[in-house]
């Protein structure tokens, strides 16, 4: 398993589309085994999911997200989790492999077309 972070100033952004970097935590039998930030693509709609996808990743933690990106990323297999709090990403993973991450409202106010991206 695979976890893409979404980050700016090496935190958890509510600005998915226009984050700094994005860290990848990789899981295995229930633990975090490592992390790896890479810088994304000029954000495009679309590109993300592709992107990350290609990078293996089977899940995002995100404190926000339209609706049309939840569904870009659906489509290319992958979970999203919404409304997490500001955050380091080891912590945000550790705690939902634990189920206790406290998820709040999905921080992007859009309507369900429009790809959050502030």
């Amino acid at each position: 398993m695979k976890i893409a972070i979404p980050l700016a100033m090496g935190q958890l952004t509510a600005h998915f589309g226009h984050c700094q970097e994005f860290a990848f935590v990789a899981v295995a039998d229930g633990k975090v085994t490592g992390t790896e930030k890479l810088v994304p693509p000029p954000h495009e709609p679309g590109v993300l999911p592709k992107w990350l996808a290609e990078h293996g990743v089977t899940h995002v933690i995100a404190g926000g997200m339209g609706g049309r990106a939840q569904a870009l990323f659906t489509e290319s297999n992958i979970a999203v989790i919404t409304g997490a709090p500001v955050e380091d990403p080891e912590v945000l993973v550790k705690a939902w492999l634990a189920k206790s991450l406290e998820t709040g409202e999905n921080t992007c106010g859009h309507d369900e077309n429009h790809i959050c991206d502030h």
